[in-house]
């Protein structure tokens, strides 16, 4: 993308006219750009803007804990506690059993429930995967938590053996523990069971722990995909964390944390200022963001969430079966809609697609936006461009990324 912008100026204000024609060759270069989007998961199917668009003349901050008066009428801390009253029903977790906000995504939600895990076990030690999100670590930096990183397995889920051996020689200190319920790259989830089992046979007592679940991207994905595994509260979950501007699709990043109110009494103050509990790591809050996803859940309901989930799951599984007749390596996990593949040669080609890559991987998200057509759009430039990287030949070796029945290498298959 290469716009062409100016900076304000110091003394002159630019007029109305410069400024409409640069927004609107911004607007039509997102617009086209759109078709070439299935690197990272957004859900840009989204058509409520233009209902939305009126709020955009009022100031809304949700400051404070959302359960409490706010000094001012431009917030939005109703249609919050709807959306957060959504989710713990989804969690299955009681109304009165709950605390929790509408946060600026994903990262700010593992931020505060790490946080909570600490003061809760401030001796404790953060357990998590190699393939567990950057703001995992970030969290531990940032709060001075000693972090025992644990290897994950091929398809992305947390080496459970070596888990539990860092766990025993540590059983002397509280155990903080990230799962993932679907990672960043290949959408792996850890096993909470397998996790709870291990814990108990170290000798971790109830008040021993802490486990927060990062639910980023699956989160809202899993709960409405027959036989996939549930996340809920009933199991000893200390905290959940969600991504809305992911599968739901929203104009701006935003997420959903929930933990019990028994447990956020040990970070909240109360601040006289905003007449309220300082209990969120933001304090100010977009309020524009708990409308939007009020309305698209309101819009959607449990069949439309279904319905996407669905065409994530299909239209994944369709690109990877072209992939692997194609001779493509290519992984997917059980009831994931990102799919694994070798990383193209081309840099350029990498940009047009905006793929995101690891090593020798690259992978792509497919969203309810996703459609066949841009799947078939994609995997026609991708194999026109491979025969100028590879020739004839096959793809580079990727097993001990992808697993060896996904790999297609040459090596392999002469072997086979």
């Amino acid at each position: 993308m290469c716009l062409s912008l100016i900076e304000p100026h110091i003394k002159n204000k630019t007029s109305s006219e410069e400024l409409n024609m640069i927004l609107t060759q911004y607007v039509d270069t997102l617009s086209q750009r759109m078709k070439y989007h299935i690197g990272y998961p957004i859900n840009l199917s989204y058509e409520h803007h233009a209902t939305l668009a009126p709020l955009l003349q009022f100031h809304l901050n949700n400051c404070g804990d959302p359960f409490t008066q706010h000094p001012t009428d431009f917030h939005s801390k109703d249609f919050e506690v709807a959306v957060l009253d959504w989710f713990a029903q989804l969690w299955e977790i009681e109304k009165d059993e709950y605390w929790g906000y509408i946060t600026s995504g994903g990262t700010e939600g593992n931020l505060h429930g790490l946080l909570v895990g600490r003061e809760l076990h401030p001796s404790g030690i953060l357990y998590a995967s190699k393939d567990s999100h950057y703001s995992i670590s970030k969290a531990a930096r940032l709060y001075r938590m000693e972090l025992q990183t644990i290897n994950s397995l091929v398809n992305g889920e947390i080496d459970y053996e070596d888990l539990q051996s860092k766990l025993l020689v540590n059983k002397n200190k509280p155990a903080i523990i990230n799962i993932n319920f679907g990672t960043t790259y290949k959408v792996a989830i850890d096993d909470v069971d397998m996790i709870l089992q291990i814990l108990e046979n170290c000798g971790y007592s109830n008040d021993r722990y802490y486990i927060h679940c990062d639910a980023a991207l699956y989160g809202l994905i899993v709960p409405f995909i027959n036989h996939a595994k549930i996340i809920t509260f009933k199991k000893s979950i200390g905290s959940i964390s969600v991504s809305g501007h992911k599968f739901l699709g929203c104009s701006m990043p935003c997420g959903v944390q929930i933990t019990k109110r028994t447990y956020i009494t040990t970070i909240s103050k109360q601040v006289e200022y905003i007449a309220s509990i300082d209990n969120t790591i933001s304090g100010s809050r977009n309020g524009l963001a708990p409308i939007f996803l009020w309305y698209s859940l309101s819009m959607k309901g449990n069949a439309g969430l279904q319905k996407d989930a669905k065409i994530c799951y299909e239209n994944a599984r369709y690109l990877k079966d072209r992939l692997h007749k194609a001779g493509i390596s290519a992984m997917l996990n059980e009831f994931s809609n990102i799919v694994v593949f070798e990383r193209p040669c081309d840099n350029k080609f990498i940009r047009r697609w905006q793929l995101s890559c690891a090593r020798d991987t690259a992978h792509v998200v497919v969203m309810p936006g996703t459609t066949k057509e841009i799947i078939d759009n994609f995997f026609k430039d991708l194999v026109q461009e491979r025969e100028k990287w590879c020739g004839i030949t096959l793809g580079p070796c990727l097993a001990d990324d992808i697993g060896s029945q996904n790999c297609l290498c040459s090596y392999r298959n002469m072997h086979h």
